[in-house]
């Protein structure tokens, strides 16, 4: 064979192999380099639990499985996980889905997220950049703390679904519509996101979570998208209040259809809740029944707290009631054993 020829063999070989690893746009979101587990045992910041990753995690079941997940937030977690099995205990069922929040520039715990997963939930980190505008994380200036935060992840090897930034169609945060551009939300995503590729991190569902449109209908997202190749889910944020939008389709339905004229990826209601009223329980029964039972939404995760008003399951015995009812329908029993890979580990 003549040597032109043998290298457009082996570079078409090499391009199989990148594809294999998540290349295709329209396939999961581009894992790390160095995805092939060939990195030495990594010391966390303070000590504690080294790990030595034989394989990383493969997420891939994770991102579309036969049941739906049961996510919810709590006050304490993930420090302090005794209220999900208090949750548990009231609604009748335990999350698969834990959501909490870190602060740019705090670090992030290693044996929480470890503990959460271990504990039965799949991690899921709303990451908010109150500290740093996202010029700023687009330009560089912040890859000290994102390879930090990469790295320990890559350690600890166990997946976590990652919210950068949410709601930024919204003007309430400072990252958000007025205050920061599309452009610079794009641009701080796929920064973020090519960090952690090149640290090697390949764990990662990346969830790109606007609020429904309903509050701020002239913002649209699809100058907001940071492209399929960067995205694994689309986790829609969207609540039931006293007034507005009272059913499912109401709620939800616009900002579904229009984020389909842009993608195909899979929705989570990233949060969601209902505000006291004699709807609640109603609202409830009909979201539970419409997750589990649409192909194009993997879950939910119910935001269980008191915060502005009673999100809370139960703030009335006819709303808990509702929950655990509908809770007990079958496809939501998720079984993450069977979807576990086993780690190596050395302590």
């Amino acid at each position: 064979m003549k040597a032109t020829a043998l290298g457009r063999l082996l570079a078409a070989v090499v391009t199989a192999v990148l594809c294999l690893a998540g290349c295709v746009s329209t396939g999961p979101a581009p894992v790390g380099a160095g995805g092939d587990g060939a990195q030495p045992a990594v010391s966390l910041p303070g000590g504690g639990t080294t790990y030595a990753p034989a394989q990383p995690y493969d997420v891939t079941p994770l991102l579309h499985p036969r049941k739906k997940y049961f996510g919810a937030t709590f006050d304490g977690v993930p420090k302090d996980l005794g209220p999900v099995g208090a949750y548990a205990s009231q609604v009748g069922r335990t999350p698969t889905m834990l959501e909490y929040y870190l602060g740019w520039g705090d670090a992030l715990q290693a044996d929480q997220t470890e503990a959460v997963w271990e504990n039965g939930q799949l991690p899921y980190i709303a990451w908010e950049p109150h500290k740093a505008t996202l010029a700023q994380i687009a330009d560089g200036s912040q890859d000290a703390y994102i390879v930090s935060t990469a790295r320990t992840l890559r350690a600890v090897n166990v997946p976590v679904a990652i919210s950068l930034a949410h709601e930024m169609n919204g003007g309430w945060y400072p990252w958000g519509h007025g205050k920061a551009t599309a452009a610079q939300f794009v641009k701080a995503w796929r920064h973020v996101h090519d960090v952690f590729q090149d640290e090697g991190v390949s764990t990662v569902i990346w969830v790109w979570s606007p609020n429904v449109v309903n509050p701020v209908p002239q913002v649209a997202l699809k100058p907001y998208w940071p492209g399929d190749g960067y995205v694994d889910w689309v986790g829609v944020v969207g609540y039931y209040a006293r007034t507005g939008a009272q059913d499912f389709a109401a709620l939800f339905g616009p900002t579904f259809r229009q984020i389909r004229t842009f993608t195909e990826r899979p929705f989570l209601l990233a949060e969601t809740g209902a505000q006291p009223s004699p709807r609640k329980s109603t609202q409830i029964t009909e979201l539970l029944k419409t997750v589990a039972g649409r192909g194009d939404v993997v879950g939910f995760i119910w935001f269980d707290l008191d915060k502005e008003t009673d999100w809370r399951v139960d703030s009335s015995p006819a709303s808990l009631a509702a929950f655990r009812a509908a809770a007990r329908d079958h496809r939501y029993d998720l079984d993450f054993t069977a979807l576990k890979h086993t780690r190596q580990k050395q302590r």
